[in-house]
């Protein structure tokens, strides 16, 4: 990232997620072909193409689960030095969660956007959160235990549904439970991390169902930022 005084040498590379439409202002830029959830081994094209340049940018367009893996890919390869922006033809958790734009004007702000430090949300199992991650019941009943943001209690013996989203600034992770009334406003609360402990919930992040119960889930801040283009 260039700092103050310093000439800016973006070098962008698109990652076309799945059958999405490239809006018109990326069709110039170098873009890589990726599955609409792409893997470890799909990201190997992309970062060697960003490896030896100044100020590299990703520009992944997609959905939240695409956008997702990629920073869950960076993190894990310790490149979070690299930055992101994110195209979805429409709004979304993360649209929303950052105050991001969609269609041509996000692809316009993705090559011509400053990067902004985030607060980097992930879980227990080393997966980045940019958008939503709902806890439900295992089949189909209420969700039962004790969840705490930082030590504020969310919720006690049972609720229909927890919510966990990431936010644009500190402490940088929210929470909340949907009320016992529907007509009752949803509470949040922030925190630097979200627990649960349960008999048994289904987690399912950006979009991404897990595939079996988990008796314990924990959202939380990573110890690095990562570069948001906004």
């Amino acid at each position: 990232m260039a700092g103050p005084g310093k000439e800016w040498h973006l070098t962008p590379v698109v990652m076309i997620c799945g059958d999405v439409p490239l809006p018109l202002p990326l069709g110039t830029i170098t873009a890589v072909n990726v599955p609409t959830l792409p893997e470890k081994d799909d990201f190997d094209e992309v970062l060697a193409k960003l490896q030896v340049v100044p100020d590299p940018r990703i520009i992944v367009v997609g959905d939240d689960a695409a956008f997702a893996a990629t920073l869950t890919r960076l993190m894990r390869a310790d490149r979070l030095h690299i930055e992101l922006a994110y195209v979805n033809e429409y709004r979304s958790a993360a649209t929303d969660a950052y105050k991001l734009a969609t269609g041509a004007k996000a692809a316009n702000i993705a090559l011509n956007g400053r990067p902004r430090t985030m607060p980097l949300i992930r879980d227990d199992a080393g997966i980045a959160l940019v958008g939503a991650a709902t806890i439900d019941g295992a089949d189909g009943e209420l969700l039962v235990g004790e969840a705490y943001a930082d030590d504020t209690r969310l919720f006690a013996n049972s609720t229909r549904r927890m919510t966990i989203a990431p936010c644009h600034r500190l402490p940088g992770v929210r929470a909340s439970v949907e009320p016992k009334w529907r007509w009752l406003p949803r509470r949040w609360r922030e925190g630097r991390a979200v627990q649960l402990g349960t008999p048994g919930a289904i987690v399912t992040r950006d979009g991404v169902r897990n595939p079996k119960p988990v008796k314990r889930s924990t959202f939380y801040r990573h110890h690095q930022e990562w570069l948001l283009v906004r």
